[in-house]
């Protein structure tokens, strides 16, 4: 029995042995066919030195226009920029000119609305001026023909010169108002200076060429030519009075004066005495 144990055994040792032996040999064969395949094969080809720089510069070339892209599109971003700055300040100004139109535009419409209002006060002013117009002329004529009668000729054509503007239609309520105060500013003004101007009166019953000398509206006094004959206009008697020869040479003193022929000086001259008003 142990025999045959034992038997069993060294059968199974050698056929292991056995197995192995031929996986040696099988593995060496299969070494020495892959040798001989790559000792077959074509060596694999080495990169040259002109390839390498080949691709260098092809790198470079496309880095070049990468960066003038690059250039071109930062040269077109502060070209904008500097657009949109510009019309950012523009946009400020227009603001800020906007905003004083309108300030500007609401006062007109006030002013308009007030012109408006004035207008429609004016109509009725303008009919209310009229007679007030007529008033002013009438008092105005009466008031030259009671005062001393000194450049008569002069002021009565003034006083016709604005009855005539009352009917021009041609001519404004404003502007006959204005004549109408013109001629009352003239009027005020006589009162106020000396002056001298040559003329006639009746003297001794004929009539002779004589050099009037007016001292505002006190006096009225007239001397001829050959300083011979003097005399002064009596207010209350509407009329000249003759005068000595007392008063020839304040006359003549004065008549100079009002020339500007002589300087400013004190004259003694029959001067009516004021009267109180009632």
């Amino acid at each position: 029995m142990n025999m045959h144990r034992l038997k069993s055994v060294a059968l199974a040792v050698s056929l292991t042995m056995l197995t192995l032996s031929a996986a040696q040999v099988h593995a060496a064969s299969s070494d020495e066919e892959a040798g001989e395949e790559a000792a077959a094969a074509p060596p694999e080809p080495k990169t040259t030195v002109k390839e390498v720089l080949s691709v260098g510069h092809k790198k470079n070339e496309a880095a070049r226009k990468s960066q003038v892209r690059i250039d071109k599109i930062a040269a077109e971003t502060r070209d904008l920029l500097t657009d949109y700055k510009t019309v950012m300040k523009q946009v400020d100004g227009l603001k800020v000119y906007n905003a004083r139109l309108e300030k500007q535009i609401t006062n007109q419409i006030r002013r308009i609305k007030e012109l408006e209002a004035s207008i429609g006060e004016a109509t009725v002013i303008q009919r209310q001026m009229m007679p007030t117009i007529i008033k002013m002329i009438d008092g105005l004529e009466e008031f030259v023909r009671l005062d001393v009668p000194f450049h008569k000729e002069e002021r009565e054509q003034r006083i016709e010169f604005l009855r005539a503007n009352l009917d021009r239609s041609d001519v404004s309520i404003a502007e006959k108002f204005r004549q109408v105060l013109e001629a009352y500013k003239i009027e005020t003004e006589y009162g106020r200076k000396i002056d001298t101007y040559a003329g006639k009166a009746e003297v001794d019953g004929v009539e002779r060429d004589v050099n009037f000398l007016r001292i505002g509206r006190i006096a009225l006094l007239y001397q001829t030519t050959d300083t011979e004959k003097s005399g002064m206009w009596n207010n209350e008697a509407r009329e000249f009075q003759a005068l000595g020869n007392d008063y020839k040479s304040a006359i003549l003193k004065g008549l100079r004066i009002a020339r500007k022929q002589a300087s400013i000086d004190i004259m003694k001259l029959p001067i009516a005495a004021p009267e109180d008003v009632q």
